[in-house]
């Protein structure tokens, strides 16, 4: 027969077991799910003698370019992260409302050592089009480019200005 302490224990267990969590996120679901199927480690890489995930190449194809936009008084500022872009493949195109950039890039790379040959080629184009918070002056817009950060600063058209108002 189980003492008082004992029991005191399990009910514990059993408390912290029905305990409501976090809830799982959608991917954390899906891999619980597959838990269930498959044994434990079922889809590690090392297991076939493939290189691991986090050691493969990410390469840009398919990615959008992290951007910031800042709306200050008189113009907007736009800066895009563009990693292992050339300042040559980056193309900018503005309306009086909206910015896009459009860029792409190709990285070879090849290694042989004896009989061990390998080449893998990545190339990618991205295009990302940006509605501004104003009105802009596209003639007098100014582009940098700079370790992989384009800048761009868009002076606003008179109309777009950002105006204080005094509460009366």
């Amino acid at each position: 027969m189980a003492t008082s302490n004992e029991t005191d224990k399990e009910k514990g267990k059993a408390m912290e077991k029905s305990a409501p969590g976090r809830a799982l996120s959608p991917f954390e679901e899906m891999d619980r799910m597959f838990e269930g199927f498959f044994p434990r480690g079922w889809m590690q890489p090392m297991r076939w003698g493939l290189p691991a995930w986090s050691t493969m190449p990410e390469p840009f194809e398919g990615r959008m370019p992290k951007v910031d936009v800042v709306d200050r008084d008189n113009e907007i500022l736009v800066r895009a992260e563009l990693p292992g872009v050339d300042k040559k493949d980056v193309d900018i195109s503005t309306t009086e409302n909206s910015v896009t950039i459009k860029g792409s890039t190709r990285k070879e790379e090849k290694e042989e050592k004896g009989d061990y040959y390998r080449c893998e080629i990545s190339s990618g184009a991205f295009t990302r089009t940006l509605a501004l918070p104003g009105n802009v002056d596209s003639s007098n817009a100014k582009a940098e480019f700079k370790d992989g950060v384009l800048e761009l600063t868009l002076p606003k058209v008179e109309k777009s200005k950002r105006q204080k108002i005094e509460i009366s």
